[in-house]
């Protein structure tokens, strides 16, 4: 195939990511394990940081600086856009950890797949053929994908 890979920071971050995971984690096992951990680490996290923001979150308290006599209007107007944007980011890190939660009862199947030695040896085999391989189609496609999430739009269709 003699399509070039993306060169910028962040693919250049994935493919180094997706060959280290591959090199470490070479066996259907580990590589379950990898994923599982991966997605606890993440789910822990995102709920952790979502219980302290609203927590700390208390709309009186913005109701009330800008109740203060003290404050200029310029300041209750940046405190109603501070008050959204939290808002927000609750609002989407409820929705993150709702996709996590259902991410963990799908993968829990994951772990009911045990394969015999010689097919574990056979991931070993086909790892060190993968990882360090620049080409390799399902990075590629992996690339492709990470390109046309709504955040990193497809650079051949944005022209900026």
């Amino acid at each position: 195939m003699s399509e070039e890979l993306c060169q910028c920071p962040d693919c250049q971050r994935f493919y180094k990511e997706h060959d280290r995971l591959i090199r470490e984690f070479p066996t259907l096992k580990q590589q379950q394990e990898c994923s599982w951990t991966a997605l606890q680490a993440f789910r822990t996290l995102c709920s952790k940081v979502l219980d302290e923001l609203q927590k700390s979150y208390i709309p009186s308290s913005f109701s009330e600086m800008g109740d203060e006599k003290s404050h200029l209007n310029d300041s209750h107007t940046l405190c109603e856009a501070n008050s959204e944007a939290i808002k927000q980011a609750i609002s989407d890190l409820e929705n993150i950890n709702a996709h996590l939660y259902s991410m963990e009862a799908l993968m829990e199947r994951i772990f009911d797949v045990r394969v015999p030695d010689k097919v574990e040896s056979k991931f070993r085999e086909v790892a060190g053929e993968l990882a360090p391989d620049p080409l390799n189609i399902d990075r590629i496609l992996l690339n492709r994908l990470f390109h046309q999430t709504p955040d990193f739009p497809d650079k051949k269709n944005n022209p900026n």
